[in-house]
């Protein structure tokens, strides 16, 4: 194999238009999807202190909240319910209402941009008092199974909204099959499943408002249905079970932190494969940035294409709204 002097891999990089056609292409803003929170009351475009850039948005803003995303290209948008505390059961029950936030949110999407796709979060964290994403037991414990027919009433109430895709994310075993099953029950053959497939025990979703709202970071609960960081062979069968029940995606969340388990899942599965740019990846480089640490846009760029190397097909991410300046940033 030749060697310097001969060869010099610098002549590769001496040229910017030799670096553009020869390096990976930056992620077009179609593979993104954009998570929104939405939040009771009228003309509410609140900031979210620990997300800089993301909002609480009122039902009636959000159309506004997304047309200059759509107008970018982002490929879809992701919507989580924050309700009020007076709102929030030990059973959730407020997730699958036909007027809740996020069903009301869906159909006012669906007037406006009837053609844009609308992924759901189906889980009951948020509407929960004691903030877990299922139901307890009379022990305390979160019981998978009754938890299964919660999250498919939320599920088919998200459905017959106008949902395109839903998506479970506490969890459960069993709880793509459960979904899968009713959907087709109920004549939603048409709908997709976004499985949390891999959702790891970690600190990065410190920032995220439900952990905000009603903290569970000390909880040992959390470690009995979300993945262990250190055992990466249960998180691929978790994948792949999901992948047999009929997931139409899976997904892995963290991003950042879990590049190797995206990486790993991407030669195993046949369905495409979703990456969470969790809260607390994005606060980080945002308080980096606030330090005078490093350049926002740049960093969040190339995390961005770190995740796309990985193997991600789709990446939700609270910079998705923010695309245009981090790809300008990619380009120079």
């Amino acid at each position: 194999m030749a060697q310097f002097p001969e060869v010099r891999l610098r002549r590769y990089r001496l040229d910017q238009g030799i670096r553009r056609m020869l390096g990976m292409e930056f992620p077009t803003p179609n593979k993104f999807i954009w998570p929104l929170f939405i939040v009771e009351g009228q003309n509410v475009i609140n900031p979210i202190k620990t997300l800089p850039g993301q909002y609480f948005c009122s039902i009636d803003m959000v159309t506004s909240a997304l047309e200059p995303v759509i107008k970018s290209g982002i490929g879809a948008v992701l919507l989580f319910g924050f309700v009020e505390n007076n709102l929030k059961t030990d059973d959730g029950a407020y997730a699958f209402n036909e007027n809740g936030l996020v069903q009301q949110a869906i159909r006012e999407i669906k007037r406006h941009f009837p053609e844009f796709p609308i992924f759901t979060d189906t889980g009951v964290s948020g509407y929960t008092t004691h903030g877990h994403n299922g139901m307890s037991d009379e022990n305390g414990q979160i019981d998978n199974d009754a938890t299964l027919q919660l999250l498919t009433k939320v599920a088919i109430s998200q459905a017959e909204a106008g949902a395109s895709c839903v998506a479970p994310s506490g969890m459960m075993d069993g709880q793509i099959q459960a979904l899968r099953t009713e959907l087709d029950k109920s004549g939603f053959y048409q709908v997709l499943i976004m499985s949390y497939a891999v959702k790891f025990a970690s600190n990065c979703y410190d920032t995220f408002p439900y952990a905000v709202q009603t903290p569970r970071k000390h909880d040992q609960r959390v470690k009995t249905y979300l993945a262990p960081p250190n055992d990466i062979q249960q998180a691929l069968r978790e994948s792949g079970l999901d992948e047999l029940e009929g997931a139409d995606f899976v997904m892995v969340k963290p991003a950042i932190f879990y590049l190797d388990v995206i990486h790993q899942i991407k030669n195993k599965a046949n369905v495409p494969v979703v990456a969470y740019n969790v809260s607390g990846e994005y606060s980080m480089i945002h308080a980096m940035a606030k330090q005078n640490w490093s350049d926002l846009y740049p960093l969040a760029g190339e995390s961005l294409l770190a995740i796309h190397r990985a193997g991600a097909d789709l990446i939700i991410s609270y910079w998705a709204n923010q695309y245009d300046k981090i790809f300008m940033e990619m380009k120079r």
